[in-house]
């Protein structure tokens, strides 16, 4: 047969198939080569092909016939499989890991996979944890003994390790509304970098005795909903008073609240808040509930950081941005960026009380506070709809 001849490539699988389930390898073989001489083989002869030769003692036929099924059919599934066994079986657990991986990114509809096929993608599965766990072992011995260990590595470093070995997510600012540029998207920011913290912790006492002063019935959901905006539940937030704030700030304009914690406002006049009219800055006291949870969600612009300095905190009550999870601890502060996906939990019996106010991002210039402000002004006195609206 030459090529070009019209071959019923249907009726050869069947027949070649027939051959291999009695054992008969070289009569498959023969049917198979016929159909290849056509030129119009797909990837199921050559796969079949591959099997003949393997139960003819040929392993390196075998391998040409899986390579000539994946030239035909990069993505074949059952070709990808069988090249990754018939790596895996040669010994080489590195590059067989690569067609495993591959086969399982082309495993669409898996649970309608013929039960072969599934078994292969489990098989496949496993090899390539497997491999990864082998690979993170080797990885993490070496940098050891490089003096690069997990408790020796720079934090960003060790970071990057865990990433890469999917111990920890690579978690990217998401503002619900205002992304600006090139701000690095750390999730806690080094407490070195804001020294007037000082004296807002220094303060603490003072601050923590005006907070004594309210708590009660002046505190009001943290999200409210406006009656011109559609309804939004975020997630559980809007209207619940679980997450409580009494207001000093809101929204860029004093509350009455701020004229009884005087002594509050007074230990924030050295802190960069973020000075947007009609938008910022937050301060309040935030109360979170005894037993409560803060879903996971992110915050509105990438311009600001937010402040919290904890002050009445029973054990138990732990926050998480990012990958980043931590306690509030009385009288310190931290400073962290919303826009990274953050939760928190109250696991006590007893509510927790935080200062809460935001302040620019350091790295923004005069220049571009100015700006980020006036495109804020421009949104808001736009009167059609608007992406702002929500």
């Amino acid at each position: 047969m030459t090529a070009g001849d019209s071959v019923d490539l249907a009726a050869v699988r069947q027949a070649a198939g027939a051959a291999l389930a009695k054992g008969e390898a070289s009569q498959a073989r023969d049917l198979l080569t016929s159909a290849i001489a056509s030129g119009s083989a797909d990837a199921s002869i050559w796969l079949a092909m591959a099997e003949a030769r393997a139960l003819l003692g040929d392993d390196a036929g075998k391998g040409e016939a899986i390579d000539q099924a994946l030239a035909v059919e990069p993505k074949s599934l059952p070709a990808l499989l069988a090249k990754a066994d018939h790596l895996a079986a040669a010994g080489d657990e590195r590059a067989a890991a690569a067609f495993y991986r591959t086969a399982l990114q082309h495993a669409s509809r898996y649970d309608r996979l013929p039960a072969p096929l599934q078994a292969g993608l489990r098989r496949a599965k496993a090899a390539t944890e497997r491999m990864v766990r082998h690979l993170e072992e080797f990885v993490r011995a070496e940098l050891e003994a490089r003096g690069l260990g997990a408790s020796a590595a720079p934090p960003r470093f060790a970071n990057a390790v865990d990433i890469l070995f999917g111990k920890k997510r690579a978690y990217a600012q998401a503002p619900r509304y205002l992304f600006f540029p090139e701000l690095a998207p750390i999730q806690f920011h080094e407490r070195a970098a804001f020294p007037w913290l000082d004296a807002v912790e220094a303060a603490f006492a003072d601050i923590r005795d005006e907070l004594e002063g309210v708590i009660g019935p002046a505190f009001s959901p943290y999200l409210t909903q406006s009656s011109d905006r559609p309804k939004s539940a975020q997630m559980g937030l809007v209207d619940n008073p679980d997450w409580g704030a009494f207001f000093l700030y809101k929204d860029g304009a004093e509350q009455p609240g701020a004229a009884q914690c005087p002594r509050t406002l007074s230990a924030l006049k050295d802190a960069p808040l973020t000075r947007i009219p009609a938008r910022t800055p937050s301060i309040l006291f935030s109360k979170l509930a005894a037993g409560a949870h803060i879903p996971a969600h992110t915050g509105m612009l990438n311009t600001r950081l937010i402040v919290h300095l904890p002050l009445i905190v029973p054990e138990g009550c732990v926050f998480r941005v990012g990958n980043d999870v931590r306690e509030w601890r009385e009288g310190e502060a931290w400073v962290f960026d919303d826009t990274i996906e953050h939760e928190a939990w109250n696991r006590s019996g007893r509510d927790r009380y935080i200062l809460l106010f935001d302040v620019w991002r350091p790295e923004l210039s005069e220049a571009e506070r100015a700006g980020v402000a006036a495109l804020c002004q421009a949104i808001d006195a736009y009167q059609g709809a608007s992406a702002w609206d929500a």
